[in-house]
């Protein structure tokens, strides 16, 4: 994943695509940093490097968000390319049946249904790993929800 990285990087800058070699810099600086965060300095594999694009998408979206909010569409319109550029390296987003069907699956798996609700953090931390870069969150822990309490 990060030799990918850094061949398209290069290839951006040898393109002059500004967008794209802007992006690319900024996610080889993230997985650097992650590299040296720790005690000692480590390789990332490349579920690691997977969750740093994730959080680096992450980032773009919440910007977005927040340009929007306050009228400064120019950024938002340079965060919403930056977006795109990330999204090539992540998986594919799960639609909702494809959520709904992993949700069961695990569901029935920890023998969660009979519990409830209160099984929830069993539930996702078997979906977690599962859906990582690949569906929010948030609308996991809702599907879960509603699922359970159903």
């Amino acid at each position: 994943m990060k030799s990918r990285i850094r061949a398209d990087m290069t290839a951006a800058m040898k393109a002059r695509e500004a967008d794209r070699t802007r992006t690319l810099r900024s996610v080889w600086t993230a997985i650097q940093q992650a590299e040296v965060a720790g005690a000692e300095a480590v390789e990332l594999t490349d579920e690691q490097t997977m969750d740093v694009i994730v959080r680096e998408a992450k980032k773009r979206a919440e910007s977005i968000e927040a340009y929007e909010a306050s009228g400064r569409d120019e950024l938002a319109a340079r965060e919403r390319a930056e977006a795109e550029v990330l999204a090539g390296y992540l998986p594919s987003a799960l639609d909702e049946q494809e959520l709904s069907a992993l949700v069961a699956e695990a569901i029935a798996e920890t023998g969660a249904a009979e519990q409830g609700v209160r099984a929830m953090g069993r539930v996702m931390g078997v979906l977690t790993p599962r859906t990582k870069g690949r569906a929010d969150g948030a609308a996991v822990a809702a599907e879960v929800k509603r699922q359970l309490q159903g």
